[in-house]
Order: C-alpha cells, then sequence, then structure tokens
C-alpha cells in the first residue's frame, strides 16, 4: 500500500528551506519492495536515490548474503540459519512473496549481485551484521573492483569491525553505527558526543551514522561531531516533517524507506 500525500502537504513540504542532503534506500526501496533484495535495490534506482543500503552475513561455505536477520524466518517460507547454512542451500528461497506475489521470484542476492547493480556515481552502503569473521571475504570480493572504491561505505554497529575494515581496506569509509540510550534514573543519553568521538578515534573510522534521535541529534552533537573531521548520517526517516528537521542539521544524508517520497521534499545533491 503507498500513502498519498496531499497536495496541499506536498506544497508547504516543497517550500520549506532545506540544504542538500542524500537519500539512501533503506534495503532498498524497502516501503515498496521486499527488503534487501535486487528488486527493491533496482526500485531504488529508479526512485533516483543516491544511495542503497543492505546488510550482509558470512555463510557456512564463505559466500557473502544479502540478508537483514540471522535466519530467513522473518522473510520466507522456510527457516534456514545463514551461519550455518551453505550458499546453495539459500539461493533457492523465495524472499519475495511475503511482501506481495509480484515478488515471488526474488532470491537471496550475494554480495557480488549487488556491486554489479550499482550505477555510476551513486553510493553503496554494506552493513556488516555478523562479526569480524566476514573481513577477509569482504576484503577479497571488493578488491575485484566490481565497483570503485569511491562508491562503497562500510557500516557496522560493532565498532571492532569498523576497526578490522580500516585496517584490512583503508581507502573504503566507514562508519560506526550507533543507537542511542537514556538512563531512566539520571535522563541523561549514552553514547554522548565525547564519547561517539573517542571510539571513531579510536577505530579510525570516517564518521557516524546514528539513529534519527531529536533528544540527541541536534544541531550542537552534530557540529561536534562534523568539526572534529567526521561525517554525520542518520536513519531511518519516513516522515517528511522529520527529514526536513534533520536536513536543517547539516546531516550528509539520511537513510530512509521511501526515497521516492524524501527526494520530492529534500535537495538532494551529488
Amino acid at each position: 500500500m503507498r500513502i498519498v500525500i496531499p497536495a496541499f502537504l506536498m506544497l508547504f513540504f516543497l517550500s520549506a528551506p532545506v540544504l542538500a542532503q542524500k537519500i539512501v534506500a533503506h534495503r532498498g526501496a524497502s516501503f515498496d519492495a521486499p527488503e534487501n533484495t535486487l528488486a527493491a535495490f533496482k526500485l531504488a534506482w529508479k526512485m533516483d536515490a543516491d544511495a542503497i543500503e543492505g546488510d550482509f552475513y558470512l555463510t557456512a561455505d564463505q559466500k557473502i548474503v544479502c540478508i537483514h536477520d540471522k535466519s530467513t524466518k522473518r522473510t520466507a517460507a522456510v527457516e534456514r540459519e545463514i551461519a550455518t547454512s551453505t550458499y546453495e542451500e539459500l539461493k533457492s528461497i523465495d524472499v519475495g512473496s511475503w511482501k506481495s506475489p509480484e515478488f515471488a521470484e526474488e532470491r537471496i542476492a550475494t554480495l557480488e549481485q549487488v556491486l554489479q547493480i550499482v550505477p555510476a556515481g551513486k553510493n553503496f552502503l554494506i552493513e556488516i551484521k555478523c562479526g569480524s569473521e566476514i573481513v577477509p571475504m569482504l576484503t577479497r570480493i571488493l578488491n575485484q573492483k566490481i565497483l570503485p572504491f569511491s562508491q562503497i561505505r562500510i557500516i557496522c554497529f560493532d565498532a571492532e569491525v569498523i576497526a578490522a575494515c580500516k585496517k584490512s581496506l583503508p581507502e573504503i569509509k566507514a562508519f560506526w553505527l550507533t543507537s542511542f540510550r537514556q538512563d531512566k534514573r539520571t535522563g541523561k543519553w549514552s553514547p554522548s558526543v565525547d564519547e561517539v568521538l573517542q571510539t571513531l578515534k579510536r577505530i579510525k573510522a570516517d564518521g557516524l551514522d546514528s539513529r534519527a534521535e531529536r533528544e540527541v541529534v541536534t544541531a550542537e552533537f552534530v557540529t561536534q561531531v562534523k568539526n572534529a573531521g567526521y561525517e554525520f548520517h542518520i536513519w531511518t526517516v519516513n516522515d517528511p516533517q522529520e527529514a526536513d528537521h534533520f536536513s536543517e542539521l547539516g546531516v550528509d544524508s539520511i537513510t530512509t524507506d521511501r526515497p521516492d517520497l524524501l527526494s520530492r521534499v529534500l535537495e538532494t545533491a551529488e
């Protein structure tokens, strides 16, 4: 189902002053197509997204495949654990029908297959969902130069995985992913901006990719991170007013399930 924005509201959004932001399609155009599939990524390009983001695990036979969860249970009719399955066991699984019958032919994609469909001038964010055991195979695949390093970004919640990637693939930008937690007793949020900067420096990251948490991601927070020489990206925003808010803070990109909608309300830039 697609949400239709009334014309008068769209005019309001389009008239709002915004800064140029890159639009990252979260798991592809995942509002309209099954997440993390070639169909979702191809649709994101049709919607003129600046980048796609996909999730990746290492299989038992050292293949890197595109899927968010540790198993196929949520997005397929059968359940297979990714880490203990071979690609041969995974490649025939239907991961599209849960979204719509029209996507019944969608299969779990390999990293190489996704790399091959990234157009010139567009970026690809590889989110590592497992541990550092993936880094040797990731390095081997990316060094084949299917896609130029300049179009690739690596992201992960595990700071040590980012550190390993920067050591193995120093030419590729890597961002530390984080959400925020509030202490119920003190009301303080963590990680603080000082903790973020300490982590980014220690792991030699190129920037931060954080949850779009208004209470934490303030103009001051963004400015401190960027003044320290790091990029600042946020996820996942599907509301145009929220996108406008974070755009005005000067973040470098906004990740969304709805690149078509956000591209209409934000001025995108290369």
